[in-house]
């Protein structure tokens, strides 16, 4: 798991966590802590936040895991951490346990080939449509690409999540199954499925932008290819559909909503209720006006402005 802990200044008071009963005083200023815990997919983005976050606080330390949204639900629903990063739909049972969520930017979840294997040229050409994803990954009625009457065969080396995240729910949502319905070798994390599909020439998994593309190039990661969808199901890719050499393509699909949703989807925080810490307030307020500035440069999509303002609003 990855861990990372950033020291902050705070112009504020802090106290505890969650629905904590200690209240801020306007002229003292303490030192605290708070903890965030959950999804690959946001944990780039809050990363930079924090940073940022820093340079005008300190005193403050904030621990970031990342070890799937799962497990930030997990920790923040039992207390063990002040705000979960999360990349799925909330359920009606996590809600009724409490969990309360702020929408934050978005991203998408990519289907993803090793770069080398032989069919990849061609299915840049071509791309697959919905149900042809959902008999590779779904039904596994299709495990040999000559199954799909390509020019090139070969047997498809499927990769899937071994942690319960979002990234896995939302794929498999897309081809209206669940994450459990998803056929593959498991791999932890969103790194491990990208190591797996480039050290695999026959490899297919599907990650989130951050893991799939170059941030600093906005190019893909090298031996990774991603594998277009078939949007409109003509067996082959239009213009429109030709989103993926440049990342700011992509994003700017998303964001104009000209990408399917899944497997495009918000990225939240969640917390055990509204926060009444105010070391989460300040952080969750500073994420959704100061700290959207870093949204796009890191590879995700801002959110509108409408509901930009309806979350802080929440708040």
């Amino acid at each position: 798991m990855k861990k990372i802990s950033f020291y902050l200044l705070a112009a504020i008071v802090l106290t505890g966590c969650g629905n904590n009963d200690n209240k801020s005083k306007s002229n003292e200023k303490l030192s605290g802590s708070i903890t965030i815990s959950g999804a690959f997919a946001l944990y780039p983005l809050t990363q930079k936040w924090a940073e940022e976050f820093m340079k005008v606080n300190s005193d403050i330390r904030i621990d970031i895991s990342a070890g799937g949204a799962g497990k930030g639900m997990t920790d923040v629903l039992a207390g063990m951490a002040d705000m979960a990063m999360f990349s799925r739909t909330v359920s009606a049972e996590e809600e009724s346990k409490g969990a309360w969520k702020i929408a934050v930017a978005k991203d998408v979840v990519l289907p993803t080939i090793n770069s080398s294997n032989p069919v990849y040229a061609e299915l840049k050409m071509r791309g697959l449509t919905k149900d042809e994803f959902r008999k590779i990954y779904i039904t596994g009625e299709i495990t040999d690409w000559k199954q799909l009457g390509m020019k090139t065969g070969g047997p498809i080396g499927l990769f899937t999540r071994s942690d319960a995240c979002g990234a896995a729910e939302m794929w498999a949502k897309f081809m209206d199954g669940a994450q459990e319905d998803l056929k593959g070798v498991g791999v932890f994390g969103d790194p491990g499925i990208a190591d797996a599909v480039k050290q695999d020439v026959k490899g297919v998994g599907f990650n989130n932008i951050i893991y799939a593309y170059n941030n600093q190039t906005g190019k893909i990661q090298d031996g990774i290819g991603i594998i277009p969808i078939d949007i409109n199901e003509n067996g082959k890719i239009d213009q429109n559909e030709d989103l993926y050499s440049d990342m700011k393509f992509l994003t700017a699909a998303i964001a104009q909503g000209e990408f399917p949703e899944p497997p495009a989807r918000p990225l939240y925080f969640i917390c055990k209720g509204k926060p009444e810490n105010v070391i989460v307030v300040a952080f969750l307020k500073f994420v959704l006006s100061t700290g959207q500035q870093w949204v796009e440069e890191s590879g995700y999509v801002k959110l509108p402005a409408a509901t930009i303002e309806a979350e802080l609003n929440k708040l």
